[in-house]
């Protein structure tokens, strides 16, 4: 049997881990050199990129959902006949990896944002009143809905599903172009490794910025609420804590600490929201969420192809479909390893429509309850909005609510299990992609969990500009990713046809031709 050691690409691993170190020195040394680099990158990035990325997400959700519907969506992948694990545990586990990001967070936030300065799209409406809850609520959909899920995980899936379980290549990103070059791809190349390396770095990248994120919030709530002092050792000490949840759930396994996280974030996350709708604004948060779901059904091609604001798009959609698209491939390779014996309906359906719904609906309970607090009493959320940004949110629209007591610190030990759910699924991912199999060695799943914590904490050290610099960087990272994806257009349908004709759920031009008595007919 081969050691462990053996399989670790080296070559992956150090060009990897040694340019995220390299980002972190250069930052400590000269921050202002580094965000000027980064700021001039990201500006290039997002004029010269933001239409394709656009026009890719599209494609992905369009190409991926006609696939579910076709004969196609019949198409088993992983060799199996039964899926290893219930369909409950599989889509919570999918849920969780994937919304925890970033989605508690932004869920406070962002409707908030776009409530207060109504998005261009709806230039016409005026901020703050009724008639922009709904502009507010669709946009935020727009941002965390069907084409932002789709890029996570369909057309990627397909193809590496087919690379790894039905020809034997490794689970590794740079499987994604093996239909293509085939197993040269895998031959120590140089393209290979640049793949496997850019993937590795765009979703370390869009995992520290979290875990930085959740030390600013957890830091400024624990001060709301327990009057425990807002500062940088205090920011240390939640990350520190929040790591070594991480580093054991990674450690445990993808059967035991991933999928407890998983079934803990569910069940928590059910509980909040049947509390809000019944202590807070239900009747708003039910009429919003219909009313606002619709207008994002109607106004679906016109924001997904919207390009007459280049600032706003700069901050906004380009940020987050760079941010999701640096997640594609690695999150490809993690729902491969939990999808086996399932069809491409079902990681479809799954990934590309039932998750969006429910991601839509939990922005509706926490960003519309916001909202509707801000109606009543106008500044009660905005202020401490603008005054403290992003992390007074969740903690401002919490305190206002009945119970307050229990459900703020309720929510925010939902967001720390969020996000150590993201970082141990992806320090588990990272490890896989550095091994090629699905059992990658323990210490390469703590090396990364360690890693990206200290470089969330050094960043925090250097001030607001450190992280300020994280979060272009991933925008950055998309670029070569969002390359890599492009071509699972065409490869994605391509191989699922294979696998259909192989699978007998699409004729072979030999399969047309039956024997009768003998005899060749058609």
């Amino acid at each position: 049997m081969r050691n462990e050691k053996s399989l670790i690409d080296w070559p992956v691993l150090i060009t990897s881990g040694g340019l995220l170190l390299v980002f972190v020195i250069a930052a400590l040394v000269s921050l202002d050199f580094v965000s000027g680099f980064v700021n001039a990158s990201f500006a290039f990035s997002v004029k010269y990129f933001g239409a394709f990325w656009q026009i890719l997400l599209l494609g992905t959700f369009i190409i991926a959902v006609a696939m579910a519907v076709s004969r196609y969506g019949r198409v088993k992948l992983g060799k199996l006949d039964k899926p290893e694990m219930s369909t409950y545990k599989w889509i919570a586990i999918i849920m969780c990896t994937l919304l925890a990001g970033g989605g508690v967070f932004w869920a406070a936030a962002e409707p908030m944002y776009h409530f207060t300065s109504v998005p261009p799209l709806f230039g016409g409406i005026e901020a703050g009143t009724p008639a922009a809850v709904n502009p507010a609520l669709a946009q935020a959909f727009m941002h965390w809905g069907f084409l932002a899920w789709a890029i996570l995980g369909t057309l990627s899936t397909v193809v590496i599903m087919y690379g790894h379980y039905h020809k034997g290549m490794p689970l590794k990103p740079r499987t994604l172009l093996y239909p293509i070059f085939g197993e040269k791809i895998m031959q120590n190349s140089v393209l290979g490794t640049a793949i496997d390396a850019f993937s590795i770095i765009a979703v370390a990248a869009g995992t520290i910025g979290p875990i930085g994120f959740l030390g600013l919030q957890a830091s400024f709530g624990l001060n709301q609420i327990f009057g425990i002092p807002n500062g940088f050792g205090t920011q240390v000490a939640i990350i520190v804590c929040v790591v070594a949840v991480i580093t054991i759930s990674a450690v445990s396994g993808l059967a035991k600490g991933i999928q407890l996280l998983s079934r803990i974030n569910v069940g928590l996350t059910l509980v909040l929201m049947a509390a809000i709708l019944l202590m807070g604004p239900g009747e708003f948060i039910v009429n919003a969420f219909i009313s606002s779901f619709g207008m994002y059904l109607q106004e679906f091609i016109p924001m997904s192809t919207f390009r007459a604001d280049a600032d706003w798009l700069g901050w906004w959609t380009v940020f987050f479909w760079g941010w999701f698209l640096g997640y594609g491939p690695m999150m490809a390779i993690f729902i491969s390893s939990i999808s086996r014996g399932r069809t491409i309906r079902e990681i479809v359906t799954a990934v590309s429509i039932i998750s969006p719904i429910v991601t839509c609906f939990w922005f509706t309970v926490v960003g519309g309850t916001g909202i509707s607090l801000e109606m009543a009493n106008p500044g009660s959320i905005s202020n401490a909005l603008n005054e403290f940004g992003l992390p007074a949110a969740m903690i401002s629209i919490t305190q206002q609510l009945p119970l307050s007591f229990i459900l703020a610190p309720a929510f925010l030990l939902l967001t720390i299990l969020f996000v150590a759910t993201t970082g141990d699924s992806m320090a588990y991912t990272m490890g896989m992609a550095i091994t090629g199999n699905d059992r990658p060695s323990t210490g390469l799943k703590v090396f990364w969990s360690l890693l990206m914590g200290a470089i969330a904490i050094i960043l925090l050290s250097i001030g607001d500009g450190g992280v300020s610099a994280l979060q272009s960087f991933i925008v950055v990272t998309a670029v070569p990713v969002s390359l890599i994806l492009l071509p699972m257009f065409w490869l994605a349908p391509r191989v699922a046809g294979e696998l259909a004709r192989e699978q007998g759920i699409v004729e072979t031009t030999t399969q047309k031709y039956i024997m009768e008595d003998g005899k060749i007919s058609v």
